[in-house]
């Protein structure tokens, strides 16, 4: 879990902004990136059901590498 440690920012009496450390917004953009990644696997996952695969190791002698 990310803690955050928002600046608040008002305009005009009302909450206009939130500024929050680089860190922060580093660390946020890092969760949505594999979040990201995680929603595409599993709707490419999803997309292939129950279709037939190989396993890395059978990949790996058929092709002569090990």
């Amino acid at each position: 879990m990310i803690t955050f440690h928002p600046k608040i920012l008002e305009k005009d009496g009302e909450k206009e902004f939130a500024v929050i450390p680089y860190d922060e917004f580093l660390r946020i953009q890092e969760e949505l990136e594999d979040y990201e990644s995680l929603r595409t696997l599993r709707e490419a996952k999803a997309k292939e059901g129950d279709a037939k695969s190989v396993s890395f190791e059978n990949v790996k002698r058929t092709l002569g590498i090990e």
